[in-house]
């Protein structure tokens, strides 16, 4: 399967047992009602995955779970983020051992390298694997930018670098991109509050985050964008929006999984050095979520509209 990069990737959430195990039943719940919704691939080990917090044996049933329960219907992504060359590519081997389409890639993780650094270890990591690649570009978290003249030389080394999760948080971005390297470079927008204006002026597809509580919601956001009823898309995703701002936050991944608890597809469990929401904090991202499910809007059916 060649990754048609496009529509709804959940960068999916990791959940853990109260004994800080995997929780492959409640993992299959997730994915279940994600593909239910119709999402059009899976990310697995990104952020919200706790990707630094996973052993390799970890991501690699993660990764085998994941393929079984895709089914060939959508491909599945492992995320790459690492501190050396050697383990990015010991990764990028085993996930497609495993059955990952494709691979979502950080800059190296920790050591704040130069450009050219940067440059080298994508391209020894793209050359490894036949795989295609996003780069996943977060400037904001991660304190490395990989700037479009970074994109220009390693897009003319590297066929298989196809697509950007575009996180910068700077919509003006995605035109730049589009008018440098046209469909050369497919933009997946990563960061849930400019999600709709992304794809409005170009973005390809979302890499979302509350859809792990919001399968359908996300979903349905994207394919009636696409069909033109932007009114209807506009009106869920201001429904929508104070759920979406708790995953521009440090601690996204403890408020989106514990909207995913109301929602019955995820727990709240997660791996220390992470610890559970307590006291006022917890109470406020309860209040939201709350509000929230009180005016849950009902969605017009939307899984057909672009087939």
């Amino acid at each position: 399967m060649s990754i048609i990069w496009k529509g709804v990737m959940p960068a999916v959430t990791t959940p853990f047992t109260a004994n800080d195990e995997l929780d492959l039943e409640l993992f299959k719940v997730n994915i279940k009602a994600q593909l239910q919704a119709g999402v059009h691939g899976l990310v697995l080990g990104g952020t919200l995955g706790e990707a630094s917090t996973l052993t390799d044996k970890e991501r690699r049933i993660l990764t085998r779970e994941a393929v079984a329960l895709a089914d060939g219907k959508v491909p599945v992504l492992m995320n790459i983020a690492e501190q050396t060359t050697k383990a990015a590519i010991n990764l990028a081997k085993t996930a497609e051992e495993d059955g990952a389409k494709g691979l979502m890639m950080l800059p190296p993780m920790r050591y704040k390298a130069s450009d050219a650094e940067v440059v080298a270890y994508f391209k020894a990591v793209a050359n490894s694997t036949s795989l295609p690649i996003m780069i996943y570009n977060n400037p904001i978290d991660y304190k490395i930018e990989v700037t479009l003249d970074m994109f220009e030389e390693l897009l003319k080394a590297c066929p298989n670098i196809q697509a950007v999760k575009e996180s910068t948080r700077d919509t003006t971005n995605i035109t730049r991109i589009k008018n440098r390297f046209g469909n050369r470079l497919a933009i997946m927008t990563g960061v849930d509050t400019i999600a709709l204006e992304s794809l409005l002026i170009g973005a390809e597809g979302w890499v979302a985050g509350l859809v792990d509580a919001f399968p359908a919601e996300t979903v349905a956001i994207y394919e009636l964008q696409k069909a033109g009823r932007i009114q209807e898309a506009i009106a869920i995703y201001r429904w929508f929006m104070p759920l979406l701002e708790l995953d521009i936050n440090p601690k996204l991944v403890q408020y989106i999984k514990l909207a995913s608890t109301y929602t019955n597809i995820g727990s709240e469990y997660v791996r220390a050095p992470r610890l559970v929401l307590q006291g006022d904090e917890r109470k406020a991202i309860i209040k939201i979520i709350e509000d929230a499910l009180k005016t849950r809007p009902t969605l017009p059916e939307y899984k057909h509209l672009n087939h």
